[in-house]
């Protein structure tokens, strides 16, 4: 072949390899690509499983139907025997109990909802209790995503429609535990119980002063003090005034027409300077829990007459030097400003904290080692009820061995610092102060008993030459 004709076709040659190459780069890149959107897309549609199939669990997880049930509550039987029936709430392991106002014994119960011949009462027992079953069952179905404080709203709610009293009391104590007030909503309890055994199904309408003396009379016939039943219609009054009910047939007041609710003659007791002295004189056995009673007690007496509460809640803040300031807990809602009562620590005080305290570089510690972080109001409670006992106990059995007869309790400790104080010649504005009450008045209604107690006992000596001329 002619060598011209050669150098122009090796060219063209080389020019086609040149191409075939690059398409075939081109090609096996293209096919990476492809390979590499592939396996994106792949992971991307694993990773839209994923999240589709979580969002649905968790669909699931919160449209999970709570369950209602009929249940006995055993574990807190009257004295009859009898127990509460309840309507119990599951939810996610979670239970929660709502009172049907009906109580059985254990064999009642059976007999009421799994026996074949039932009494007219049984009949109509099983009637109640099942409507308020299939209530509570309705009100889970209508709620589209369920909570304890959604059901509890819905169904308190629907016993509202006849004005409950025991709804008006079950709201009002469950916004008194949510405040961690949980002492009042014991109380608030109590009440709402004794009312019910008066009258179950009692209407706010119903509330006259005919049936408000009716329970009085009721409550005394039973066994129960004057003061019981103060309380217990007090926490009614209560109640009564925060629903919106025309005035003019309001049923408490001191009226002819109105209901007055008894007071009782409280006498308060305190004890003299001579028998505070018998006590701290007192030798209890070192390091006993008998010494320790005597030892909160005399602090008690010390600082203010503070009640049990304060001194367990008490931290190292609230020392400065040698003053102790701090608010009394009882007085924290019921003030606007809560004020602070100033405690002078005498040299006794600070060796109770140095013998009872827990010494702590944390300011924000309790001084004495009764309670913690961790311990829910509840617990904290149950904790100054019990000190309280054991300081009463001991404190009585200190007070019969010097032979005072006077049944001691740490409320006399209180009573005990404000009659001393008034008796050694201090102004009445500065033991109000001291005591942290709200105004002057209640201070000279609180020493009031005392000192008509002390003017008897001080006049006792105008009869003397009569006994002796006997």
């Amino acid at each position: 072949m002619d060598p011209l004709i050669n150098s122009h076709i090796l060219p063209a040659k080389q020019t086609n390899s040149n191409l075939t190459k690059r398409h075939t780069k081109a090609f096996k890149t293209n096919t990476l690509e492809l390979l590499y959107l592939l396996i994106l897309s792949v992971y991307f549609a694993l990773l839209c499983y994923i999240c589709v199939t979580n969002v649905l669990q968790l669909k699931v997880e919160v449209m999970k139907t709570a369950d209602a049930s009929i249940y006995l509550d055993k574990t807190r039987p009257k004295k009859s025997g009898k127990c509460s029936v309840k309507i119990k709430v599951t939810y996610n392991r979670k239970r929660k109990y709502f009172s049907t106002g009906i109580d059985l014994t254990p064999d009642d119960f059976e007999q009421t909802f799994f026996g074949k011949k039932k009494t007219a009462i049984q009949k109509e027992n099983k009637t109640k209790v099942e409507y308020f079953e299939k209530k509570a069952s309705k009100v889970i179905d209508n709620l589209y995503v369920f909570s304890f404080d959604a059901f509890e709203i819905e169904f308190l709610d629907q016993r509202n429609t006849a004005n409950s009293v025991s709804f008006a009391f079950d709201k009002y104590v469950s916004n008194l535990k949510l405040e961690s007030r949980i002492g009042t909503a014991e109380s608030y309890e109590c009440a709402k119980v004794s009312i019910q055994k008066f009258n179950k199904d009692l209407t706010l309408a119903e509330i006259t002063p005919t049936f408000l003396k009716k329970y009085e009379n009721w409550m005394i016939k039973n066994g129960r003090s004057i003061t019981t039943v103060g309380i217990y219609l007090r926490s009614l009054r209560a109640i009564y005034n925060l629903q919106n009910i025309d005035r003019s047939v309001y049923p408490f007041g001191n009226d002819k027409s109105k209901y007055s609710i008894p007071t009782s003659k409280n006498t308060k007791k305190a004890l003299t300077i001579q028998e505070i002295g018998k006590i701290y004189s007192y030798e209890a056995e070192p390091n006993s829990t008998k010494e320790m009673a005597k030892d909160y007690w005399l602090f008690l007496y010390l600082c203010n007459g503070m009640n049990v509460k304060d001194f367990c809640l008490l931290k190292w803040e609230n020392i400065n030097e040698k003053m102790l300031s701090y608010n009394r807990a009882k007085t924290k809602r019921s003030q606007k400003e809560s004020k602070k009562i100033s405690v002078a620590l005498k040299p006794e005080s600070l060796e109770i904290i140095k013998k009872w305290g827990q010494p702590s570089i944390n300011k924000d510690a309790y001084i004495f080692p009764h309670l913690n972080t961790k311990m829910s109001e509840v617990q904290k409670r149950t904790t100054y009820q019990g000190l309280t006992k054991i300081i009463n106990k001991y404190v009585k059995q200190i007070a019969k061995e010097v032979e005072i007869n006077k049944g001691v309790t740490t409320y006399y400790a209180r009573h005990s610092f404000a009659t001393v104080l008034k008796r050694s010649g201090a102004k009445i504005e500065m033991i109000s102060e001291l005591l942290g009450h709200s105004s002057v008045h209640v201070t000279e209604s609180y020493l009031d008993s005392f000192e008509k107690e002390h003017i008897q006992r001080e006049t006792d000596v105008l009869t003397t030459g009569f006994k002796k001329a006997n």
